[in-house]
């Protein structure tokens, strides 16, 4: 199995697309994305890469395991 790590903020609203999650909208302080009645909040963008930990809490939030995200 791949290896979980880091992901760019492109990246993970690309995946989060192919998971069905609608957006980037911008909102307060931080975009969100839409998938039904779930808004997940995520980070704004930045140049740095999200790391493992804040990506395992953003992934739990949204309902997505770490095998559904290793696998788009």
């Amino acid at each position: 199995m791949a290896e979980f790590s880091p992901a760019s903020w492109t990246n993970l609203v690309r995946r989060l697309h192919k998971l069905g999650f609608d957006g980037p909208y911008q909102g307060g302080k931080h975009p969100y994305m839409i998938k039904g009645d779930l808004v997940l909040t995520i980070p704004n963008p930045h140049r740095k890469e999200i790391g493992v930990a804040l990506l395992s809490r953003i992934l739990r939030r949204a309902g997505v395991t770490k095998e559904e995200w290793l696998e788009t």
